[in-house]
């Protein structure tokens, strides 16, 4: 089954800083972008690590490490 993706409804949602991206809106090309180069999209990030635009694993673990 394959579903459409709503592009304006995931920008209402995005918080992605990085607006002038030609895959904001469009989550799985963002997904897959990011993971090719081994990081996570910025929605997944809390807004102060979101705003450095590392979307490295490793900032990502070691900020999360210690809060689950």
């Amino acid at each position: 089954m394959k579903t459409e993706c709503n592009i304006e409804e995931n920008l209402k949602n995005c918080k992605c800083t990085y607006t002038s991206c030609s895959k904001r809106g469009k989550c799985c090309e963002c997904i897959r972008s990011h993971w090719r180069s081994g990081e996570l999209p910025g929605c997944l990030f809390p807004p102060e690590l979101e705003r450095t635009y590392d979307r490295s694993l490793k900032t990502f673990i070691e900020y999360y490490k210690d809060r689950v």
